[in-house]
This record gives structure tokens, C-alpha cells and sequence, in this order.
């Protein structure tokens, strides 16, 4: 139930020199140089530069997971990490970084892994994949692509699914608790509320006594009711108040089944997440529900050729400006710039329409999931490719017709699945990185850089 709608990087992270519950020290130190220390304890310095590579993503992804997740912190424990492999990763505390890990790790330390669609950092296990094999990374198997000539992104793909992709400059902030400070009762409102609700509707699928409650950020009687029941099911103080203990299970019981800390997770996705009207938003304005907006925005430019999509980045600035102006035209609204009330609805209404009409209708889009190839960014693949139109459908036909494809214009599964085969093959064969936020919108003429 992690309340940062987009993951961050920790200025610091704390690390228990031991198993979770051994009398060992905890040690802080900069995220940047954790990492380092990490991968210059787990692989070695002589391994092919794309192993190296996929190995600290795979060692940053995991590090911040945990921290995302508040994985020990909800347990009562004060720190983020352990140094034991049987938990987490290996660190030695004042240990020697190797010069050539050092440099790599300045240039990826904010970069992670997840899963197109998730939000949340993956949990990207790993072994040595000789004495030890697990579900997740080999690393020596990582070695051995790499000298085969498999770059990174390939490699990680390989272990970690087709759907995996990188986001590259993530924030960087000083540590946040979830906890939002003082007790929830009857009479709070706002946000932590409806995270509060939004868990414990979640929660009640798997555990049907508690009953569900309307996400609308307003604890009455009703979030009173499943709180003191959720309080009784997990043996808590049933007294109706979500005070720190009862706050940190809730977020332990959601993180465990949505499974966030593990490598098959179901995934925290923004729909998850609330879309309720904030306040107006505008130029200058940062934070989680510019985030939404802008993510609103970006699927709705996918279908509505006269919206540009944004970049999600969580920053007000002009290029949101220019999408929330040209949606509210598109809309014969007001031409404001801001996200009032009623741009906000009308985005959302939008939004929600492609949702359920759209992006959910499996006879048009029955492999999503699968493919790797999401409608999202179905089209800025399309135009990396050099296939464009004046919606997604025309791109869509265009390469259909060009690949010997049923010319549908749908993202069938022969489609998703040659478009996620040629944009690997740009991908790898140039020197850009896949990323979540390409630093630009993307439109109509858009091209990704070839070597």
C-alpha cells in the first residue's frame, strides 16, 4: 500500500548486518553507494559489461522493492535491507568498490526494473545459478549470454519476462513512511483514507468477511465497520481507528496478496490507484496526482489524435499544459491550461471509457498480458518503427499490411507479438534504453534514434 504513486530512489538506505532477526548492526548509507557495494559483492569486475549492467539493475530493482514495499519497516523493523543472501543481497560493510562496477553503477543507480503496466520496483531475484538456482536471475547464466553477444535488456528479459522494461531516472528523495502520522477514525478525510479503503476492498476478496466500503476518502461508520472487522480477523485491538499498528498490518496483509515483494506479483497498477478530483492543477504544480493526470492524458492521446501525451513525470509543465489545453478543445471546454473540476471529470470519463471499453475488451485486445506489447505504447512502438497515423487503428493496419498481417487493425496476438519483435531488435541493435519517461512527449512523426 505504498502511498508514493511513483517509486523514488532513497537518498539513504539502512541495512541490518545479519538475518531479520539477528543482534547485528545497522549500518545507513547512500543508496548510490549500497548498490555499488552489492554488486561489487555479488559479480565479478571481468564479467562482460552487458552481464555487469543487467546485474545492477537487477540488484537496484530488488533494493528498492523493498523499500517501496516498506517490506521490514511494517514488521517493526528499523531498517530497510539485510545483508544475508538467504533474505536479500550481500553487503560488507566498508568494503572496496571495483573501479569499473563504480562507474556503472553512477550511470544506472537510478534506473529500475518492472513490469509494463506495474508501478511498483520488480522484486528481481537472482542466484549464481551454479551451486544455487532460484526462480529469478542466474548470474553466471547472465555471463554466459553476454559473451554469446545478448545485450542487457535482452539478458534481463530472458530471466525476468518479455514484459519487462526499464525506467531510467527515477526521483530522488529522502525516505518516506507510509504511515501518514496521526490516527484515522470517523471524521478523517482525505487520501490516506481512501488508500485505507481501496486496500481493505482488496483485502476482502481474500479474506470475504470484511465487507467493502466506497473508495471516497471519507472514514464514516461504514470504513469504521471493515476496519474493526479487518482489526478482529488479524487479532488486532478492534476499536475502528487505523492508528500505526493497524495501518502497517492493512499494508502488510495488501502487499502479501498482491504478492508486491515477490517476483510473480499481481502488481500494483495505476487503476489501483485513486482518480479522485484533487484540486486544480497547473503549471508548476508536482506530485502524484499530476502523475495521474498525466497518465490519464497519455492513454487517451493513444486513441484522440488532437491529444498529445504527456510525459509522466509528476511535473506540471508546459507539455502537460499543451495536452490539458488540447483536450479541453477537443472537449469544447474552457481553454484554460489548468485541471479544474470539471476538466478533470471529462478526462476522467475519457479515460475510464477506453478502460472498460477498450483496453479491457479481450476481442479486440486478447494478449496484452502476454505479449509484452501493452495499447499504451503500442503506438509510440508503431512509430519507432516508422508506422504511423492519425490513431492507433491506422498505425495499426499500416503495419499489418506492410508484415503480410490480417489487416484488422487490432492489436491481435500475430500483431502485439511481431510489433514487440521488431521494436526488440531496434532497441537492441541501437544504443537507447527502453525507458517509463522518454524525456519528451511522443507524437504523430515521433522516432526513437538509430545507431
Amino acid at each position: 500500500m505504498a502511498t508514493t504513486l511513483l517509486p523514488y530512489i532513497p537518498s539513504y538506505i539502512t541495512v541490518h548486518l545479519g538475518s531479520p532477526s539477528s543482534n547485528a548492526d545497522n549500518v545507513t548509507v547512500s543508496f548510490r553507494d549500497y548498490v555499488k557495494n552489492v554488486a561489487s559483492s555479488e559479480v565479478y569486475p571481468t564479467w562482460n559489461e552487458n552481464a555487469l549492467r543487467a546485474n545492477i539493475l537487477a540488484i537496484t530493482s530488488f533494493a528498492l522493492n523493498r523499500v517501496y514495499t516498506e517490506y521490514y519497516r511494517i514488521r517493526g523493523y528499523p531498517f530497510d535491507i539485510t545483508s544475508s543472501t538467504a533474505y536479500d543481497q550481500q553487503f560488507y560493510a566498508g568494503r572496496n568498490y571495483f573501479a569499473n562496477i563504480s562507474s556503472l553503477v553512477d550511470e544506472l543507480f537510478d534506473d529500475y526494473i518492472r513490469r509494463i503496466g506495474f508501478i511498483e520496483p520488480l522484486a528481481a531475484k537472482f542466484c549464481n545459478g551454479t551451486t544455487v538456482t532460484c526462480e529469478g536471475m542466474s548470474q553466471w547464466g547472465s555471463q554466459n549470454l553476454a559473451r554469446q553477444g545478448v545485450g542487457w535488456l535482452r539478458i534481463l528479459q530472458s530471466y525476468y519476462g518479455t514484459d519487462t522494461e526499464i525506467v531510467v531516472n527515477a526521483p530522488q528523495l529522502d525516505a518516506q513512511s507510509s504511515y501518514p502520522g496521526t490516527a484515522l477514525r470517523v471524521g478523517s478525510r482525505g487520501r490516506s483514507v481512501a488508500l485505507i479503503q481501496r486496500a481493505l476492498n482488496r483485502i476482502s476478496q481474500n479474506f470475504p468477511a470484511i465487507p467493502k466500503v466506497q473508495v471516497d476518502g471519507i472514514y464514516g461508520r461504514d470504513t469504521e465497520n471493515a476496519v474493526r472487522t479487518f482489526q478482529r480477523v488479524f487479532s488486532l485491538d478492534a476499536d475502528g481507528i487505523v492508528g500505526r499498528i493497524t495501518w502497517n498490518t492493512v499494508e502488510l496483509v495488501y502487499g502479501g496478496v498482491l504478492k508486491l515483494s515477490e517476483l510473480r506479483s499481481e502488481g500494483l497498477r495505476y487503476e489501483d490507484l485513486s482518480f479522485e478530483f484533487p484540486e486544480p492543477l497547473r503549471v508548476g504544480d508536482r506530485g502524484e496526482k499530476v502523475s495521474q493526470l498525466q497518465y490519464m492524458l497519455s492513454i487517451v492521446g493513444q486513441f484522440v489524435r488532437e491529444v498529445p501525451s504527456p510525459t509522466v513525470d509528476g511535473i506540471f509543465g508546459p507539455n502537460t499544459r499543451d495536452a490539458v489545453i488540447s483536450f479541453q478543445r477537443w472537449q469544447g471546454l474552457p481553454q484554460t491550461g489548468e485541471a479544474d473540476d470539471r476538466t478533470w471529470d471529462a478526462i476522467f470519463e475519457q479515460y475510464s471509457g477506453i478502460d472498460n471499453r477498450v483496453l479491457q475488451n479481450r476481442a479486440a485486445f486478447p494478449q496484452l498480458q502476454s505479449s509484452g506489447t501493452t495499447v499504451a505504447n503500442a503506438r509510440s512502438r508503431l512509430e519507432a518503427l516508422g508506422y504511423t497515423g492519425s490513431n492507433l487503428q491506422q498505425a495499426l493496419l499500416a503495419f499489418q499490411r506492410a508484415n503480410g498481417l490480417s489487416a484488422t487493425g487490432r492489436l491481435t496476438s500475430d500483431t502485439a507479438a511481431r510489433i514487440t519483435q521488431q521494436f526488440q531488435g531496434l532497441s537492441y541493435g541501437s544504443s537507447t534504453r527502453m525507458t517509463q519517461y522518454p524525456g519528451y512527449p511522443l507524437s504523430q512523426g515521433s522516432r526513437d534514434a538509430r545507431s
